[in-house]
C-alpha cells in the first residue's frame, strides 16, 4: 500500500517558515518582501489562481500586489510595466501570469522581467543556470521545486534512480528533468512522439506526470514500489478533479504516490511563496 505524500500538509508547513523567515527579515533588515502578480484579462481560472496567490502572501507577510490589465493592452504597454516593478526595490518578485493574449509575445515578456526578479524561474539566464547546475542562488520553475521539496521531506532518494518525466514542457518537464539529473537520477523525457511509454516506466523508480491526459498511467505500466508524482489537473467524466494517472489502481503497487487535489497543487503556490522570500533575502546579500 502506497504512502501518499500530502502536498497540504507540506505546504502548510513550508508556509509557517516562509511567514516566519518574513518576520525575521522585517525584523533584522527592515525589508518586507515585494511580490506583483501582472495579469492580463479576465479569464476566469487565472483570476482564481492569482487571487488564492495575493490572499497567501498576504497571509504569510509579503507585500502583495495585484497589477489588472485589460485584454486589449499592447505589448508595449505591459514591458513598461515590468519594467517599472524592475526599477523598483521594494519589488522582488515579478510574475506575468498566463494566458497572454494574442497581441503579446510571452517569450518578450519572459525575458523583460530581470533574471534576479524572475519569480516563476522562466528567465533563460536562471534556466541556463538550472540546466548547468550552477552553484550560485537563482530562482526555479515553483511546481518542479515543490516536487523536489517533497522528494526531500518524505526521503526518496534520487541519486542512482531511473526516473521519467512524462511531458517537456518549459514550465514543469525540462526543469524537473533538470532538477532530477542534477540529484544524480537517470532521467528520460517521454512525450507524445515517444515509443512505446511503458518500455520506460515498468523500469522507472521515479515517473512524475505532467501530460494533462485522464489514465496515463495504470498498474500496468509501473513497477512494485515506484515513486509516482502526479501534476496533472483533469476533470474526469464525473466532473471531479483528477490527475493524470489512474489513482486507484496504482496504489497497492506503488511505494509513494500524491494525490490531486491535494498533491502537487498546493506546493506551488507555497513554494511561490518561499521563492519571493529567497528573492528578496538574495537581494540584501547582493545590495551588501
Amino acid at each position: 500500500m502506497a504512502t501518499v505524500i500530502d502536498g497540504r500538509a507540506l505546504a502548510k508547513k513550508l508556509n509557517q517558515q516562509t511567514s516566519e523567515r518574513v518576520q525575521k527579515m522585517q525584523e533584522n533588515d527592515g525589508i518586507t518582501p515585494g511580490l506583483v502578480v501582472i495579469i492580463v484579462g479576465d479569464d476566469p481560472a487565472s483570476q482564481r489562481y492569482v487571487r488564492n496567490k495575493h490572499r497567501t502572501a498576504q497571509r504569510l507577510g509579503i507585500n502583495s500586489i495585484v497589477k489588472q490589465l485589460p485584454e486589449s493592452v499592447s505589448e508595449k504597454e505591459l514591458l513598461e510595466w515590468v519594467g517599472q516593478y524592475n526599477n523598483d526595490p521594494a519589488i522582488h518578485g515579478i510574475l506575468v501570469q498566463d494566458p497572454l493574449p494574442d497581441q503579446i509575445n510571452e517569450k518578450d515578456v519572459t525575458r523583460a522581467i530581470l533574471p534576479e526578479k524572475d519569480v516563476d524561474g522562466f528567465h533563460p539566464v536562471n534556466v541556463g543556470k538550472l540546466f548547468l547546475n550552477d552553484s550560485t542562488k537563482y530562482p526555479v520553475s515553483c511546481t518542479p521545486k515543490g516536487i523536489m521539496t517533497m522528494f526531500s521531506e518524505y526521503h526518496i532518494e534520487l541519486k542512482g534512480k531511473n526516473a521519467v518525466m512524462l511531458g517537456r514542457s518549459a514550465i514543469v518537464g525540462k526543469p524537473m528533468a533538470a532538477l532530477m539529473l542534477n540529484q544524480g537520477a537517470s532521467v528520460s523525457i517521454l512525450h507524445r512522439l515517444t515509443k512505446d511509454i511503458t518500455e520506460y516506466t515498468k523500469d522507472a523508480d521515479i515517473i512524475v506526470s505532467a501530460t494533462g491526459q485522464l489514465h496515463t498511467l495504470t498498474k500496468n505500466d509501473v513497477k512494485v514500489g515506484a515513486t509516482v508524482i502526479d501534476v496533472g489537473q483533469n476533470i474526469n467524466e464525473k466532473g471531479h478533479l483528477v490527475g493524470d494517472v489512474d489513482y486507484d489502481d496504482l496504489f497497492d503497487k506503488v511505494a509513494y504516490i500524491t494525490p490531486v487535489p491535494g498533491g502537487v497543487g498546493p506546493m506551488t503556490i507555497a513554494t511561490l511563496m518561499q521563492q519571493s522570500v529567497d528573492l528578496a533575502e538574495w537581494s540584501i546579500h547582493r545590495d551588501n
